[in-house]
């Protein structure tokens, strides 16, 4: 690599790129199949509002999930109504954990009282609630109506 002599006193300019290649594509490699691992959660209409901050990423919180049929999911394990207070007395009070809860949009209000109502039955005092900023929410939803025009 670099400048080399050449026959009759020249000298060769010439820089190998294949090992700039080769570097660049193993780290392709590693970004494409790490980068689905990257996100966080279910999938689930967030409610959007105007100020939004962002979740800790430590390992010190949980997140509870209501989807919109219904069903309750502790980070990204299913948990049934009955086993809710005992899994959450288990996982967030015993360990000291913040909870954070985050309700699909169409999600009854009764439904998302009944939840935090058990929440606090177990001994959860403070309840994190989980909302979609209004801007982001916006440009996505323009994002997939431009994708699903072409």
């Amino acid at each position: 690599m670099g400048m080399q002599t050449g026959g009759k006193g020249r000298y060769l300019a010439d820089v190998n790129v294949t090992p700039f290649v080769d570097v660049m594509l193993v780290l392709l490699i590693i970004f494409m199949v790490t980068a689905p691992m990257m996100t966080q959660g279910l999938e689930v209409d967030l409610p959007q509002t105007r100020a939004v901050s962002v979740l800790p990423k430590e390992s010190d919180s949980l997140v509870m999930t209501i989807k919109a049929d219904g069903s309750l999911y502790l980070d990204k394990y299913q948990v049934e109504y009955a086993d809710l207070e005992g899994q959450i007395k288990r996982l967030v009070t015993d360990q000291k954990k913040q909870l954070f809860l985050r309700a699909d949009q169409s999600v009854a209000y009764g439904t998302v009282v009944k939840v935090m109502g058990i929440i606090k039955a177990a001994g959860v005092d403070k309840l994190g609630v989980v909302a979609e900023d209004e801007k982001t929410a916006k440009a996505a939803a323009a994002a997939v109506g431009a994708a699903k025009k072409k």
